[in-house]
């Protein structure tokens, strides 16, 4: 009743095909799925970062990142 059929979903189905081709069709799913891929290794890529960078090894990092910050410093201070 309020649903839509199988036939109405072929009818679009080939109004779509004939208004962007095949051509055209295959190279948008082919750009979708690689950006689909690309999310999905970006999320995976950025839970290993999290997991690598634990609150040790963040504590860590800001200890290295607060020596090289006193080392630009002291440059600075050398240059003037």
């Amino acid at each position: 009743m309020g649903g839509i059929s199988i036939w109405q979903l072929l009818i679009v189905a080939v109004i779509v095909l004939l208004l962007f081709g095949t051509k055209k069709l295959r190279n948008i799913g082919g750009d979708l799925g690689s950006a689909i891929k690309g999310f999905k290794k970006a999320m995976v890529d950025d839970d290993k970062k999290d997991a690598d960078f634990g609150p040790e090894k963040l504590e860590k990092k800001s200890n290295i990142d607060q020596k090289t910050e006193a080392k630009v410093e002291s440059k600075n201070k050398e240059q003037v």
